[in-house]
């Protein structure tokens, strides 16, 4: 940040009289977008509060640590904090920004689940100052940033709310700009990529890119949150259909027997066509989520996105299902299953289709499976207790007679052919097709 923060200037000369606040900015959650988002916005000079419910996350943030990996954050949040530029806190403080990066899964009828955003709005609304801006981070369904308002507007009948459409107007600003980083590449992409700043009047979009403009590289897009909202759906959205047609060509493959990745291979040599490689399915808390938010929003309109998901979703079922022909067809043998995470080389297993077909797996067949999974040093979810064992990859290829690559790891792509002969391999990623 080239200069301090300006109350007067960002807000209007009405702001600067209010009462100091506790930290120009607090951020709502310190997941996998909070917690970058707070280290770099303190490394560019913000004074920061980190905001989450976990004591534990907290303690471990104000001890220099982080509880989740991700490439540089380690380094940036103990520096941080060192500087005492970033602090954590289960309490939400009074502060000139807030930006709200909490989750908002999905129900058990694909419905977007937003109470997370809705208690963070709450949290936030007693200590809010009039010449504020709030910030939603968090992917959400579109009305989402005016549904903010509203329960502020009824925690604070003292604080006039900006009006959806108005050019101007209101004590505070309230904005949307959804993140839209690569995990392992957050802390590069949060500086880098371009952002789209969504406010509820011109006004208030203005005034949260200013926050933005202080640390990002990229250009800061001004629209209105309902756009801001549509486009990061859209986003995801696009990939999913995409990557659902080179799922389903995979299945097709599969029935006539063919090999779909020397179909892609040539395929792709047409100079207009740019087919994804298929895997086991679609996995990670966006691009196997967002897409229902559109379908949730119309769901009459969105058939294209809704198949693609029902594909994306299907292809694991095809993809455990093939599996099981293969162990079937060896009765008792062990079966090494590389890979847990949504994708390579991180340790995230939000929504992956390779965890859950390994968890399915292993709920009929623990003892004879033999995980390899080297970001994580015990067994996840529904595969702790199973029976199968988490082990190092040469132990496993040492004793398993069938080979699964569910996840295509940087450790795993020395393997060659002659390490896994006498095997029965399968492939869900075309890791060894080289």
């Amino acid at each position: 940040m080239n200069a301090p923060f300006d109350a007067a200037t960002a807000f209007g000369p009405d702001a600067a009289t209010q009462p100091a606040p506790d930290h120009q900015i607090a951020v709502i959650g310190l997941g996998y977008i909070g917690l970058p988002t707070a280290a770099v916005l303190a490394s560019y000079g913000w004074d920061v509060c980190g905001v989450d419910v976990s004591p534990k996350v907290v303690d471990t943030v104000n001890a220099g640590g982080v509880h989740i990996e991700e490439r540089d954050l380690d380094r940036l949040v103990d520096e941080v904090t060192r500087s005492k530029k970033l602090v954590a806190s289960t309490h939400v403080p009074a502060a000139h920004y807030y930006m709200i990066a909490v989750p908002t899964p999905l129900g058990a009828d694909k419905a977007p689940d937003i109470s997370y955003v809705e208690a963070a709005a709450r949290s936030i609304a007693p200590n809010i100052l009039p010449g504020a801006c709030i910030i939603i981070e968090s992917t959400s369904p579109v009305g989402t940033t005016e549904r903010v308002a509203s329960i502020i507007a009824e925690a604070r009948p003292d604080l006039k709310m900006p009006e959806f459409g108005e050019e101007r107007g209101g004590d505070i600003a309230i904005a949307y700009c959804p993140e839209r980083v690569l995990p392992g590449k957050i802390v590069q992409e949060l500086v880098q990529n371009d952002r789209v700043v969504g406010g509820m009047t011109p006004d208030c979009a203005n005034r949260a890119a200013a926050l933005y403009m202080s640390f990002v590289k990229g250009d800061c897009l001004i629209t209105n949150s309902r756009v801001a909202e549509t486009v990061k759906l859209v986003e995801n959205s696009f990939r999913d259909v995409n990557i659902a047609f080179a799922n389903e060509l995979s299945m097709i493959s599969d029935e006539i027997g063919v090999d779909v990745w020397d179909v892609i291979r040539l395929a792709n040599r047409h100079p207009r066509v740019n087919i994804l490689q298929p895997g086991p399915g679609v996995g990670g808390h966006c691009i196997a989520v967002d897409p229902w938010f559109l379908v949730a929003g119309a769901p009459k309109a969105a058939r294209l996105v809704k198949t693609a998901r029902e594909v994306n979703d299907h292809k694991a079922v095809h993809t455990e299902n093939r599996i099981r022909a293969l162990i079937d067809a060896v009765p008792e043998a062990k079966v090494a299953l590389l890979g847990l995470a949504f994708k390579p080389d991180i340790d995230d297993f939000r929504e992956s289709p390779a965890l859950a077909i390994a968890e399915n797996l292993c709920a009929d067949l623990g003892p004879r499976m033999l995980v390899v999974e080297p970001f994580t040093q015990t067994l996840p979810g529904k595969l702790a207790g199973s029976g199968a064992k988490l082990t190092g990859l040469d132990d496993a290829l040492a004793q398993a007679e069938i080979v699964v690559v569910l996840v295509d790891h940087s450790s795993f792509k020395h393997l060659e052919p002659a390490d896994l002969v006498g095997k029965m391999t399968f492939d869900t990623r075309g890791m060894l097709k080289g």
